[in-house]
Order: C-alpha cells, then structure tokens, then sequence
C-alpha cells in the first residue's frame, strides 16, 4: 500500500514554500541529546543516552530525507529549486573539503617538523602504501567509474544499466569499508600511541565514515532506482550521491599519496 501524496498546487512562482515540519525542531533537540551524550561518554559514562541520541538523530534524518523525496516525486522541484539544491550540495562539499583539510594541515605539520627529526617517529611500523592501501585505492577508482557509468545509463534513459551501476558501486563501497575494518584490526600501533596514529586514524577514520554516508546515499538511491523514481531530466538525488561519491574518491587519492605513501616510507623530513 503506497502512501497518498497530493498533486502539487499550481503557483504563479517557480520556487518551493515548504510546509510547515516538525523535523527542524525534533531534529536540533536530537543533535543536542548527541552532543551531550557524546560528552558524557567521554568523561566514561552515559554511553546509552548517546546511543539513544544517535538512533534519534538517525530516525530524524530518514522521515526528513522521505519527505524531501515525496516533494520531488510529487513535482515541487522545479529547475529554479533544483539549482538551490545543487548550490546547497556544493557548499555542502566545500565545507567537507576545509574539514579534510584541517587533518592534512595536522599530519603536515607533524611530518614535515617532527620531535626528534624523524618521521614517522622511532617505533612505529606504519602500513605497506602498495598492499591493501592500494587495493583499497583500485576499490575506490572502480567505484567512480562504475557511479559513472550508472550516471550515463539514466541519462540514456537505460534503466536496467542504471540499476547495475550503482548495485556494483555498492558492493565495491562495502568492500572497500571491509578491507579497512581488516586493516585498522592488523595495525602495529594504537590511536593513543603519538602524533603519527592519531593523525593517520583521525584522517583515515573520517575518511571510511564518509564512504559509509555515500555508500548508504547510493543504497537509498538503488532503492529508488528500483522503484523507477528517476527520470533522465530529474534526478537531483542521485546526481547529488554522484557528487559526494567522486569527492570521496578524491579525498582517498590525497590520504594514499600523503599518508599511506610519503608519509609512511620515511619521507625527507625538516631535522633543525
């Protein structure tokens, strides 16, 4: 039984007025349950109410997401809305790539001016760059060019390539979430032990929760795909996972180069 969505009202505008939500409200006081359990578990204890707090912002976020979803189906997204989104999505990528970029500025500053003039520090065994880094590398290159291929497909109006392409994409960014998980679980330090883990786990940690993020945004848009909700000349949605997803790939490229490849074989290194 599908849910009843009413035809869109004509208006003399080509702009949105939204309806009134309850979600903005429900989902700043989640957010703020979030930050204090978050809080409270760093200082060891109240790990259910953050554990809570998270399920509530999770939920928030998937009857918000399904009502902008209903608004797009029902035909509110006009192209003036639509280019609001792209803009929004843009901005929304900017602001990730100055989030990315503050990790970088912290490896940087510790590799190129370390303690002791060595780099990585005495003790530390760092990864292979060319074992499963590089896999994971060849992973995440197969991915952008099988969304690609998923892109063209609705663009051709080929639906049957359209749902391939992002089933494979996918699987591959399962796959490469799996062979981090083995990675993190065979690393020779620990997160607490000196500048060079903590970095390398806070820029590679960020980076493996952003391919979870776009892997479930593609896994929605596989879903929608299926239900046949996209058409060549409208489909923000999965055009925005498009996006998100190359920028992943890109960040990834950066971390294999920087910290798996300099950064780890004894790079040239600033001594006083």
């Amino acid at each position: 039984m599908t849910d009843h969505v009413e035809p869109p009202v004509h208006h003399k505008h080509p702009y949105h007025l939204v309806d009134p939500s309850p979600w903005p409200i429900v989902g700043a006081t989640a957010g703020g349950l979030m930050a204090a359990g978050g809080v409270l578990f760093m200082h060891g204890y109240g790990s259910w109410l953050l554990i809570l707090a998270v399920l509530f912002v999770l939920g928030v976020m998937a009857v918000w997401w399904r009502d902008v979803i209903r608004e797009a189906i029902v035909g509110y997204h006009t192209k003036v809305v639509q280019l609001g989104l792209r803009y929004g999505m843009l901005l929304f990528i900017a602001s990730e790539v100055m989030f990315f970029f503050a990790f970088f500025w912290a490896f940087f500053s510790s590799s190129l001016f370390p303690v002791g003039g060595h780099w990585p520090p005495k003790g530390i065994v760092p990864f292979n760059p060319f074992d499963l880094p590089f896999l994971n590398t060849l992973i995440l290159l197969c991915s952008g060019t099988t969304v690609t291929w998923a892109h063209h497909a609705l663009l051709e109006n080929d639906r049957k390539g359209l749902i391939y392409g992002l089933l494979v994409t996918v699987l591959l960014g399962i796959s490469f979430t799996m062979c981090q998980v083995y990675e993190y679980s065979h690393a020779a330090f620990g997160f607490r032990e000196g500048i060079y883990p903590s970095t390398f786990f806070m820029a590679t940690g960020f980076h493996g929760f952003h391919v979870i993020i776009g892997t479930t945004f593609l896994t929605v848009c596989l879903f929608r795909a299926l239900a046949g909700q996209f058409k060549p000349d409208q489909h923000f949605g999965f055009e925005a996972a498009a996006w998100y997803w190359h920028f992943v790939d890109v960040v990834w490229l950066f971390l294999f180069v920087c910290i798996y490849w300099w950064g780890g074989s004894g790079a040239p290194a600033y001594a006083g």
